[in-house]
């Protein structure tokens, strides 16, 4: 194992993968995480939970991004809440760009965050992206819709992005032509 490394060669798969239960049960740690923010900025008034949440997700991103994800804190604990269960594989090169969207997200949430404790003006800037944040980890945790993923093959297509050797599966076959 790398210790510089977004995914592992296993088997006879041709690319890196992870384990897609381990990601869905990350997302779902940062859902509720998110959850907890959002109750707490946009019922309660109480915003500084948002730049903690946001900056705790975005090292998490940082982590996982630029080190390895299975450094990160919430793919740690999503490994001990699927312990049991038979690895799933799916493509890394895929998940990868969807965790640097998610730290792209994150970063520019806990950057506004700090705005909106002293001025509130930006309320609606943050509301907005925090909601996208939660509809996003939502649909991965859920129903297994990675839609960083479906990004990244639309960015494929449009060539935006250098083509990859061989094409990595995503969860359930969904991008198969």
């Amino acid at each position: 194992m790398a210790f510089f490394s977004f995914g592992e060669y296993v088997d006879d798969i041709p690319y890196k993968v992870l384990d897609e239960r381990k990601m869905r049960a990350s997302a779902g740690i940062m859902f509720l995480m998110g959850i907890v923010a959002f109750i707490n900025a946009f019922i309660l008034q109480n915003y500084i939970v948002v730049t903690w949440v946001s900056g705790i997700l975005m090292l998490n991103f940082i982590i996982g991004v630029f080190i390895n994800p299975k450094f990160a804190p919430t793919y740690f604990l999503g490994r001990l809440f699927t312990w049991k269960q038979t690895p799933l594989p799916i493509g890394a090169i895929q998940k990868k760009f969807a965790w640097s969207l998610g730290l792209i997200l994150s970063a520019t949430i806990f950057t506004l965050s700090f705005y909106l404790i002293n001025d509130v003006s930006y309320f609606d800037s943050v509301c907005m992206l925090c909601l996208l944040c939660l509809v996003l980890l939502f649909l991965e945790t859920a129903m297994g819709i990675c839609v960083g993923c479906k990004l990244y093959y639309v960015a494929l297509w449009g060539r935006i992005i250098p083509r990859p050797k061989v094409r990595p599966n995503c969860t359930g076959d969904a991008c198969k032509v």
